[in-house]
């Protein structure tokens, strides 16, 4: 049976092998650090279960913007290789709806890498509609 729950700081050891999955770039260290200051910035973390066994994880943000409003941004959906094409990612999605709507969200919004084609296909079932690109700009290389 698949259950959720969000996810504290405390679980970071257990949220890091999952963003390894997604970016094997980054190393464990830097992603501990950002994970420490995300969630002083309002970033919350769910985490997908099999019984005991976490299968998968979806950051999620909470933003107010003036084209939009209140909504919600699924952030590193990412699930297990194994369990991927089960319906985990569906049931996810309805729990971070379900989610959104009692924290008075009225949309949600995410960024998908224009590589990730799988994920694309997988957005565009899920009812999101392409709006616009996003743009990004190194200032430091070093970090």
């Amino acid at each position: 049976m698949i259950s959720f729950k969000l996810l504290t700081e405390s679980n970071k050891t257990d949220i890091i092998p999952f963003l390894i999955l997604l970016n094997q770039k980054i190393g464990e260290d830097i992603l501990e650090n950002r994970l420490t200051e995300m969630f002083t910035q309002g970033y919350k973390c769910v985490g997908i279960f099999e019984g005991e066994k976490m299968i998968g994880i979806s950051g999620l943000w909470m933003m107010t913007k003036y084209y939009v409003g209140k909504h919600i941004e699924p952030d590193n959906v990412i699930i297990h290789p194994d369990y991927r094409g089960s319906g985990v990612g569906d049931a996810l999605m309805k729990w971070i709806y379900d989610y959104a709507i009692s924290q008075g969200c009225i949309a949600s919004e995410l960024n998908c890498y224009v590589s990730n084609k799988a994920g694309q296909k997988f957005w565009i079932n899920q009812g999101y509609n392409v709006i616009g690109f996003h743009y990004q700009k190194m200032l430091n290389t070093y970090s």
